[in-house]
């Protein structure tokens, strides 16, 4: 239902939404002497995905993934048994029963279909709430470790060639969410 390819992509757009904000302050930053600015670093999707919440949503996301594969192969058996039987009887049935069956293949083929595009949107849904759930707090949590550390702004990690490990923020922000939402 949904592949790999498609929750990197979403998380590269939270990585790149992040960017952009966390770039704004960079202009206010201009004014400040050398001296008065220390910037911290943060990885916010390896933070986001180490947290606990994360990997626990992640898991009953495929729990009711899974469930509702079961569902979806057995309709997926249904309309292919309801194609087998019509393509071997094609020859043998009368026009009008023919064309009645053919009718309720096509209509049965289509509510498969859009029930399985619903649930794909279904859970896209339900995985973008969770994910900007948990994104909100992890900002909430590099503000308050910006602010406990005296930086002048925290920035995307991947946005930067080089930075001191010392100001890396990543393992930090983790173990801090979860302690702040166990």
């Amino acid at each position: 239902m949904f592949s790999l390819k498609d929750i990197l992509m979403r998380y590269r757009v939270l990585a790149w939404v992040t960017l952009a904000v966390m770039f704004v302050p960079v202009i206010a930053v201009t004014n400040a002497s050398a001296g008065d600015v220390k910037i911290g670093f943060v990885d916010i999707q390896k933070a986001i995905t180490e947290t606990k919440e994360f990997k626990k949503s992640q898991m009953k996301f495929r729990v009711e993934i899974q469930k509702e594969k079961g569902i979806i192969d057995a309709r997926k058996k249904k309309v292919e048994s309801m194609l087998s039987e019509l393509n071997k009887q094609a020859n043998v049935l009368n026009p009008s029963l023919k064309k009645k069956k053919e009718e309720s293949f096509l209509r049965e083929k289509k509510d498969f279909e859009r029930y399985v595009q619903d649930r794909e949107e279904e859970f896209a849904r339900k995985e973008k709430v969770a994910l900007d759930k948990i994104s909100k707090k992890m900002l909430k949590v590099l503000k308050q470790l910006g602010k406990q550390k005296k930086l002048t702004m925290v920035i995307e990690k991947k946005a930067v060639f080089y930075s001191d490990s010392t100001l890396e923020l990543t393992g930090l922000a983790t173990k801090t969410y979860n302690k702040l939402y166990p």
